[in-house]
């Protein structure tokens, strides 16, 4: 006798981290629905149901995904409207949880911690956040923990920096930006370890916690990816680029955050990037021991394999090359 096929609704599913989330639970045979106000992105599994609700419309959506026992909460506002939008939508997405039964799931990241953090993070290193954006991940995670009481559980899975998946990170708006300019660009000391997460490994994580049903309702872990010094990413990149067809020898550039400094009175983006420009300054890795130990083996693809698909999801096919190989 086969057990029923689970469900899993991703909120905001058209985001980097919702579709990579759709793509890993599909591939592991659950029924995927995908709340998206646009039409489904490109490469989202042929067959995950869009719902076209908005997410505080908490009655509908609960009624459109009746099945789902996990919600992925992959919700990512722009990064300047997060303080208006962080949490009002995050309550929305445990409120919809709490409405359907079902297990509510985050992606966590680093910022809780702030400057002073330690150079390894455990689920038990204190959190003391240095600006807004921190404050408001303690305070999201805080009221998930405490609506356990209402009988809500939780996950929340932290990781690093995201690179992999497609577009929208530092690894393409910033660091490969340049790269048919033969450039590189990197955002800090070149010898500061600094965590980042292979968003396909990190998705396919979230299927594992989700598939089960002995975790703690308030559930905290970490991702330990892969910690890496600029010069250890910039050497695998350059690696990854020579193997797409690329002749060796980059250059190496610095960001210009002094640059940011000058102008950001004009530009709200810059200002909240230099927020978080600790986290290219201050070395940090996460702990994945307590991970391992719930689990078992963690998804992990080896860093020359994460790098040459990264490049090869964000780079054109040079005329008479193939694509950067995924083997």
């Amino acid at each position: 006798m086969t057990s029923p096929r689970r469900t899993v609704l991703i909120l905001g599913a058209n985001g980097r981290f919702g579709l990579a989330a759709a793509q890993a639970f599909a591939a592991a045979g659950w029924a995927v629905l995908a709340q998206a106000r646009r039409p489904l992105a490109e490469g989202m599994p042929a067959g995950a149901r869009r719902i076209d609700l908005a997410l505080p419309d908490t009655e509908a959506l609960a009624a459109a995904a009746a099945a789902a026992t996990v919600v992925v909460h992959a919700v990512n506002p722009v990064y300047t409207a997060w303080n208006a939008e962080a949490l009002p939508l995050a309550r929305a997405g445990m409120d919809l949880a709490q409405r359907l039964g079902a297990t509510f799931m985050l992606p966590g990241n680093v910022y809780n911690f702030g400057e002073s953090m330690p150079p390894r993070l455990t689920e038990n290193t204190p959190e003391r956040p240095s600006n807004d954006k921190g404050e408001l991940r303690v305070a999201i995670e805080a009221e998930m923990a405490a609506r356990a009481a209402q009988g809500l559980r939780s996950v929340v899975l932290r990781a690093g920096d995201f690179f992999g998946g497609g577009p929208g990170s530092w690894m393409d708006l910033v660091i490969v930006k340049s790269i048919a300019a033969r450039k590189l660009v990197y955002p800090g000391p070149l010898d500061v370890p600094h965590a980042w997460a292979y968003l396909p490994d990190l998705a396919r994580s979230f299927v594992l916690l989700a598939g089960r049903d002995d975790l703690p309702p308030v559930t905290r872990l970490h991702f330990p990816g892969h910690t890496l010094t600029g010069r250890e990413l910039l050497d695998g990149l350059e690696a990854a680029a020579v193997e797409a067809g690329m002749a060796p020898g980059l250059k190496r550039a610095a960001f210009p955050w002094p640059l940011l400094r000058l102008a950001a009175w004009a530009v709200p983006m810059w200002r909240e990037l230099l927020k978080m420009s600790y986290l290219w300054r201050v070395p940090h890795a996460l702990d994945g021991t307590a991970f391992r130990q719930a689990v078992g083996p963690l998804p992990a693809t080896p860093l020359p394999l994460a790098l040459r698909a990264t490049l090869r999801s964000l780079l054109p096919v040079p005329a008479g090359q193939t694509a950067v190989s995924s083997r």
